[in-house]
């Protein structure tokens, strides 16, 4: 059972200024069904704090490259959160393990929008049917947004989301490789 299902736990916000961690107190416990939505912010400098998630655990106050390290997760949206069962998954543990597992995840973005770059569309329910038996795994990677009710997925609306996909890798490392060490 999740761990996070029986009880409101409180999220952990983290001030890269400071290497601090607070605990937010939440609306339910001062008044019962409000939820707070302002912007936390760090109560010994005042900036904006991150929001880490329940499964976040932090570094030292003073180890300063680990701090670095979570500063530059935070800014690529990676964070510790999960339903409590399994843990956040994975968190590459330096910043050249971040920059390679987003390298890996842009060629697996790339081998896919080959596949839709070199596909010839179905013309009949005969062919769909086929295609969806044959390339079920790069047909089900693509969400149900993109995907029609009846018939096969087109070509352009595949390219698309993995063009889509492809940016958003790239914008990240970009952000990586700007950030300084």
């Amino acid at each position: 059972m999740c761990r996070y299902s029986m009880t409101i736990y409180k999220p952990h916000y983290a001030c890269f200024h400071c290497c601090k961690t607070f605990k937010r107190r939440l609306m339910t416990d001062i008044s019962r069904g409000k939820m707070d939505e302002t912007e936390a912010k760090c109560p010994q400098c005042g900036t904006l704090m991150a929001n880490m998630g329940l499964d976040f655990a932090a570094p030292k106050k003073d180890n300063l490259k680990e701090w670095k390290h979570i500063k530059d997760l935070y800014s690529v949206g990676i964070a510790f959160y999960s339903c409590g069962c399994y843990g956040p998954g994975y968190i590459p543990r330096d910043k050249e393990q971040l920059i390679a597992y987003f390298e890996e995840i842009l060629i697996g973005y790339k081998e896919q929008l080959t596949f839709w770059r070199n596909r010839i569309e179905p013309t009949n329910n005969k062919e769909v049917q086929r295609e969806q038996n044959k390339y079920w795994s790069n047909i089900g990677k693509i969400p149900s947004d993109y995907r029609p009710k009846k018939g096969a997925i087109t070509n352009d609306d595949a390219k698309k989301y993995w063009f889509e996909r492809i940016k958003m890798i790239e914008q990240k490392l970009k952000i990586l490789n700007t950030s300084t060490n």
